[in-house]
């Protein structure tokens, strides 16, 4: 069952049968008021755009319009190329202009040479690092003695 309803002349609600006021005008234009504080706005001549709580002021300030989420546009981030301590913007443009087999190369040869490097280290200090540690050492947990409890 469909209730037929109308619509308030000043804020734009919906006024259910047996609701509202009906005003005619001296021009013969008929007014349809939901509440006796919109019928006194109305003729105080108060615009409705002008306050916040009808739906005019909501359509003059674009207000919960689903439709106009979608339309919103997106800020995409700018992608900005700095220049790194150890090299300046021109070096890095020319790296990456390289072809990716020479980079893949050059990356290789970088970490041959590093690994290369904590191998000869290992080797010096290793000796002296590695000392055999007793069985009994550190393997039951301290026990604190009674007058430490106490106090």
């Amino acid at each position: 069952m469909v209730i037929r309803t109308e619509l308030c002349a000043y804020t734009e609600y919906k006024v259910y049968p047996g609701r509202g006021r009906r005003f005619i005008a001296k021009d013969g234009k008929t007014h349809f008021f939901s509440t006796g504080k919109a019928s006194s706005l109305f003729h105080q001549k108060i615009k409705p755009v002008k306050l916040r709580w009808t739906q005019a002021w909501r359509r003059m300030n674009k207000k919960g319009n689903s439709d106009q989420s979608s339309k919103r546009k997106i800020r995409r981030a700018q992608k900005l190329q700095k220049a790194i301590v150890g090299m300046s913007l021109e070096d890095l443009k020319k790296k990456k202009a390289q072809k990716p087999a020479l980079r893949q190369e050059a990356k290789d040869a970088a970490a041959k040479e590093a690994k290369s490097r904590t191998q000869k280290k290992g080797a010096s200090g290793g000796a002296k690092a590695a000392a055999p540690k007793v069985a009994g050492e550190n393997s039951r947990p301290r026990r604190f003695k009674r007058c430490h409890l106490l106090s």
